[in-house]
C-alpha cells in the first residue's frame, strides 16, 4: 500500500449567492494556504471577457458537457439555467489529490449541497452569507456585468439559496472581508487536522 496524503479525498466547499464574496475569500485562502488547490469547474458556456480555458473554467460547450455526463465523467453537475451546465470533472479531483493537496470548490449552493452529500465526512461545507440582500444587490450592480433582468434573477435565486444555508457545516457572514477570510482560515485548519 502506497503512503497516502493525510488530506487525500478531503474537499472544502464554498457556496454562496452570486455577489456574496465567496470567490474573493477563496482566492485569499489559496494565496495563504499552500495545502489547498482550486478545483476548476467545467461549464457549457463560452468564455466571458478575459476568462481563460483551463484556468477560470474548462469550457466544453453544451454537447461536450452532455457527452461527459453520459460517460460519467463528473463528480457532480447541474443545469443552473436552461442549457447552462456547470460541474466538477473527476479528472480535476484526481489531479489535485495526486498533487497531495486538498480540493477547494467555489460552487453555487445546490452544487455545494450535492458535493457535501457525495463526500460526506470528507467534506467541509462553508456557506458565505451576504450582510443583507440590499448589500448583495449593491455588489451585483457595482460589478457592471449583468443586465437588470439578470440582476433580478440572481436576487430571486439568492433568497432561495439563503434559505438553504442551514445545510452547510459553517456559515460565515461576509460583512468585513478580512474577518471572513480569517474565520474561514481557522475553520479549514481545524478540518485539515481532524
Amino acid at each position: 500500500m502506497s503512503s497516502k496524503n493525510l488530506n487525500e479525498g478531503k474537499v472544502i466547499i464554498f457556496s454562496a449567492p452570486s455577489g456574496a464574496g465567496k470567490t474573493t475569500i477563496v482566492r485569499a485562502l489559496l494565496n495563504k494556504m499552500s495545502e489547498l488547490s482550486f478545483s476548476i469547474s467545467a461549464c457549457s458556456r463560452a468564455p466571458r471577457g478575459k476568462e481563460v480555458n483551463g484556468k477560470d473554467y474548462h469550457f466544453i460547450g453544451i454537447e461536450g458537457f452532455k457527452n461527459k455526463i453520459k460517460n460519467n465523467e463528473f463528480a457532480e453537475w447541474e443545469e443552473v439555467y436552461q442549457d447552462h451546465f456547470y460541474g466538477t470533472l473527476n479528472s480535476e479531483l484526481n489531479r489535485i489529490w495526486n498533487a497531495n493537496k486538498t480540493v477547494v470548490f467555489d460552487v453555487d449552493v445546490v452544487g455545494g449541497m450535492n458535493l457535501k452529500k457525495k463526500f460526506e465526512k470528507n467534506a467541509l461545507a462553508i456557506f458565505v452569507m451576504p450582510p443583507s440582500l440590499l448589500v448583495l444587490e449593491e455588489r451585483l450592480r457595482k460589478r457592471n456585468t449583468d443586465s437588470e433582468q439578470k440582476i433580478q434573477q440572481r436576487l430571486a435565486k439568492a433568497e432561495k439559496e439563503i434559505s438553504l444555508s442551514s445545510n452547510f457545516d459553517f456559515i460565515i457572514k461576509n460583512d468585513k472581508l478580512e474577518i471572513a477570510i480569517s474565520e474561514a482560515n481557522a475553520i479549514i485548519n481545524q478540518f485539515l487536522v481532524s
